[in-house]
């Protein structure tokens, strides 16, 4: 059998010797699967870093731009116990505007993407999209409403189910922001109460506010208002009226427009009551209930705690129990309303 001489002289075998074939064969099967082992090594530590980067999808009924600070808040809840955005965990922030008829199909969409928690804000809308969307994602909500009533929850203490989170008490605040109007503009003849009808605690905030109107024998006049334009409208109705004063209910959708509701209130020089101290920081009169921003804090806390493994059903829902008092005297001035010493000695915060 013939030889072949390789590049420095020496003689290598046939290439035609079937042994030497065979033996070649099995060299290149082995480098194959060294190469497949490694690559499969490889993937075992990437995909552990995919899992460990939960997303959580963020449900609100209102717009984003004013919302901002609160977000700032939401994160860095999440931050306190080891959650940075973009680091280690990702939102995935559904926004429906103000139109609550959105909030179904926004949550049913983040729970497809299968997020590891849905975070439902901006009241009791939110929240029941989301619990309507799903019932083996965890859900952290933050609403006004009963959770009880509205059949997110068992109890408060033991939530149960799915879902956990803030029950704000803003129902029964309205007859305490009634009063405190009534003490800051008294013996008006007539006050304005505007509502969103499409609010599900609506109604009860209505019934609060007029039975505390019935047993003070404080006239009032309800408007209801859903959008831009009709809230627009509802100021004119109460220029109309001659309403003495506005209570402007608590509802997240009036939230979002506190810049319009300000600047309607001081165009038509009408004393105005507000939910948040943010409205009284934009030229508003005055406000009653709770820090928002403490919440949204406490919203990051409960959502990093679902991320941790704690399952919602046994974190006890968080009932605020500490309101704020906040007045604005520029404003009052403005007015030309005379604040009695005794109200504003009251107050947590007053803005010069």
């Amino acid at each position: 059998m013939g030889r072949i001489p390789n590049a420095t002289g020496a003689c290598t075998a046939q290439v035609g010797n079937p042994v030497l074939r065979q033996r070649g064969d099995r060299m290149r099967r082995r480098a194959l699967l060294l190469s497949m082992g490694s690559l499969a090594a490889l993937a075992g530590r990437v995909r552990p870093v995919q899992a460990s980067t939960p997303t959580i999808g963020f449900l609100s009924s209102v717009s984003p731009g004013p919302w901002q600070p609160l977000i700032a808040a939401f994160r860095k809840g999440l931050e306190e116990l080891g959650y940075v955005e973009g680091r280690n965990v990702t939102i995935e922030y559904r926004w429906a505007e103000g139109q609550y008829g959105r909030l179904p199909a926004l949550a049913a969409e983040l729970a497809m993407r299968q997020v590891a928690v849905i975070v439902a804000t901006g009241g009791g809308p939110s929240a029941l999209a989301a619990k309507a969307a799903t019932v083996t994602i965890p859900i952290v909500f933050a609403g006004a409403g009963d959770p009880v009533a509205l059949g997110l929850v068992n109890s408060l203490a033991k939530p149960g189910g799915n879902a956990t989170g803030l029950h704000l008490f803003v129902v029964g605040l309205e007859p305490k922001r009634l009063e405190l109007l009534r003490e800051l503009v008294p013996d008006a003849p007539l006050i304005a109460v505007l509502l969103n009808p499409d609010n599900p605690e609506g109604a009860a905030q209505r019934r609060g506010i007029e039975e505390a109107a019935h047993s003070t024998g404080q006239r009032i006049t309800v408007l209801a208002a859903r959008s831009e334009a009709e809230i627009d409208a509802a100021f004119a109705a109460m220029s109309e009226q001659r309403a003495n004063a506005v209570l402007v209910g608590a509802d997240p959708f009036f939230n979002s427009r506190r810049e319009q509701l300000v600047a309607l209130a001081e165009r038509h020089r009408i004393p105005a009551s507000y939910e948040l101290r943010e409205f009284v920081a934009a030229g508003g009169l005055m406000s009653y209930g709770n820090s928002l921003s403490a919440l949204y804090r406490h919203i990051g806390l409960y959502t990093a705690r679902v991320l941790n493994g704690e399952h919602p059903g046994e974190i006890p829902v968080l009932r605020p129990d500490t309101f704020e008092l906040v007045m604005n005297l520029k404003t009052a001035r403005a007015l030309g309303l005379s604040i009695a010493p005794a109200l504003l000695a009251r107050a947590d915060e007053v803005i010069e």
